[in-house]
């Protein structure tokens, strides 16, 4: 793609002798997408192999025409890529607010700030004092959303962010990918919701087994009953819900991990 933001080339990843990716290939620019996989085809890995968290990558992961697979994770979030990891990846013993001032502070003039993540999330005011981990599995999502977007990215990659969370706060969710785009920043939305990731994108890329299998559009997906079920294993969405559906019914969920932010959620 002339002009890619993103750009992965041949992308390989293992763990140990599991060959996890197997040659991925895509490119995007400053725009939407919307990446829509099953369990266990390697979307996380992908994820964080972008991110320089896998040790053993093979391949190119070029951002604005730099190279950075191998580069240590710090520098690929200082490039301008910001990461919201599967299932948040809050910290036990911080505050809401110390999530927040743990980073380092945005330069003068910059679109987000600590005061700016408030306004986007208002009830996180209202919880900034309590530890991350006693926040509702929503609030939990706002508070990663928020995190990443203090550094500022170009480009903000989303793995499965409606995973557990009730249809009310995914539409919350789907208004803020929304919003993001609108202001002009690049998202890759990793879903196996096919009602959020449609809303979001209308060019959607279907990875099977390790590989980018084929691209595709919102609109063609959402027509094709017989493309959901071979690629997704679902029943089509007509059937099934808007883009609220797949989420749980418990808007209170506190199943975030303990551990640091943007450690990997799973070997997948």
């Amino acid at each position: 793609m002339s002009g890619a933001l993103l750009e992965i080339t041949g992308l390989s990843a293992y763990y140990g002798s599991a060959h996890v990716l197997q040659g991925v290939d895509f490119s995007m620019g400053v725009e939407p997408v919307s990446l829509i996989c099953r369990n266990g085809m390697g979307k996380s890995t992908l994820c964080n192999s972008i991110m320089g968290l896998v040790g053993h990558t093979t391949g190119s992961v070029r951002f604005d025409g730099h190279e950075l697979r191998g580069a240590p994770a710090y520098r690929v979030a200082d490039a301008g890529i910001g990461y919201v990891p599967q299932g948040r990846r809050l910290f036990r013993s911080l505050s809401t607010d110390e999530h927040l001032r743990m980073l380092r502070k945005p330069p003068a003039g910059s679109r987000w700030t600590i005061d700016s993540v408030y306004e986007l999330f208002p009830r996180l005011t209202e919880r900034k004092r309590i530890s991350a981990t006693q926040l509702s599995g929503g609030e939990q999502q706002m508070l990663a959303i928020g995190r990443a977007l203090l550094s500022n990215p170009r480009l903000l990659i989303m793995d499965e962010p409606s995973e557990g969370l009730a249809p009310t706060i995914v539409e919350t969710m789907v208004a803020t990918c929304k919003l993001l785009v609108q202001e002009g920043m690049a998202v890759l939305l990793i879903e196996q919701n096919l009602g959020v990731a449609t809303a979001v994108a209308e060019r959607q890329l279907v990875m099977v087994a390790g590989r980018i299998h084929t691209e595709t559009t919102a609109g063609a997906l959402l027509g094709d009953p017989d493309l959901q079920r071979r690629f997704l294993g679902v029943e089509p969405l007509a059937e099934s819900g808007g883009a609220a559906s797949g989420g749980s019914t418990d808007g209170g969920s506190t199943g975030a991990p303990a551990g640091p932010a943007g450690a990997p959620a799973s070997a997948e």
